[in-house]
C-alpha cells in the first residue's frame, strides 16, 4: 500500500495551503455540525471527538470549533447535512470514492457528475467500485513520536490490523469497530494523532503515465474543492518523480 500513503502525504500537503485553509475549515466545520448534532460531548461521541481531532490536526481555531457545535445544537439552526457517497471511474479507469455532506442532493450531483465528465471519468452507481476498497480507520503519528517498534506494539494490543511506518509518519490501520479504542490507546501513548479518521484504503493500486496523473489530480482538485466534498479517495498509483512534479 505504499503508493497509497504516497499519494496521502502529497494531496495532503497540497491541501495544507494557505490559499485552500478556509475551505477547509468550512469542510471540517461542517462535519463537526453534523457529528454533534448526534452528541455535543465529544467524550460521549466518538466521530465528534474524531471531527475535532481532525480540525486542531489542521490548526483550525478552537473558537471555529466551538461555533460549530454550538451551531449543531442552537435551536435557529434548521439545516439538514445528508451524508451521500458516489462511486465512479476518472481517467485511466481509476476508481474513486467521493464522500459529501449536502442539504441539497441534486445540486452535489449534478456538480460531482459535471466533474467526471469533463475529466474523461464517468459515474457510476453505488457500489461499483466500493469493492476494490476496505473501509478501515486511520490513524495516523508523527514520525518522531515513537518508535515504529513501539507504535507496532501498541497498535497490535489494542486490535489494530496493520502498521505502515516510514520516515514522514506511523500510519495504524483497524476495523471501523475499533477505531475508538485503537486511537484512545495510540494518543494516550504517543500524544494526539496527526490524523485518525475512517477512509478507504484501496486493495490494490493502478499506476498511471504522467498525462494521465495530471488529469487525474485535475479532476481530484475540482471535486474537493466543492463545498460539499467532504473526502476523495482512489486506487492510484503514482510514481514519487512524476508526483512531486506535477505538485510542484
Amino acid at each position: 500500500m505504499a503508493g497509497h500513503s504516497k499519494f496521502k502525504n502529497i494531496m495532503h500537503r497540497k491541501g495544507a495551503q494557505d490559499k485552500k485553509r478556509a475551505k477547509i475549515f468550512a469542510k471540517l466545520a461542517r462535519e463537526i455540525v453534523v457529528a454533534a448534532k448526534i452528541s455535543p460531548d465529544p467524550e460521549m461521541n466518538p466521530r465528534l471527538r474524531s471531527a475535532i481531532s481532525a480540525g486542531k490536526a489542521q490548526n483550525m481555531p478552537n473558537d471555529n470549533i466551538q461555533r460549530a457545535i454550538a451551531k449543531a445544537t442552537g435551536a435557529g439552526d434548521d439545516t439538514n447535512y445528508e451524508e451521500i457517497r458516489y462511486e465512479g471511474y476518472g481517467p485511466g479507469g481509476i476508481a474513486l470514492i467521493v464522500e459529501a455532506l449536502t442539504d441539497n442532493r441534486n445540486r452535489t450531483a449534478s456538480e460531482v457528475r459535471s466533474a467526471f465528465a469533463k475529466h474523461g471519468g464517468n459515474l457510476g452507481e453505488t457500489g461499483s467500485v466500493g469493492f476494490m476498497f476496505d473501509r478501515v480507520g486511520c490513524i495516523v503519528l508523527e514520525a518522531d513520536g515513537g518508535t515504529a517498534d513501539a507504535v507496532f506494539e501498541v497498535a497490535l494490543e489494542s486490535g489494530a490490523s496493520d502498521v505502515e511506518s516510514s520516515d514522514e509518519s506511523h500510519d495504524v490501520y483497524c476495523a471501523p469497530d475499533d477505531f475508538s479504542t485503537v486511537r484512545d490507546a495510540l494518543e494516550g501513548k504517543f500524544g494526539e494523532p496527526q490524523s485518525a479518521s475512517l477512509e478507504w484504503k484501496p486493495q490494490t493500486t493502478v499506476e498511471v503515465d504522467e498525462q494521465t496523473a495530471q488529469t487525474l489530480l485535475k479532476l481530484i482538485d475540482m471535486l474537493e474543492d466543492n463545498d460539499d466534498v467532504q473526502t476523495v479517495a482512489s486506487n492510484v498509483e503514482i510514481d514519487d518523480e512524476v508526483l512531486e512534479r506535477l505538485s510542484a
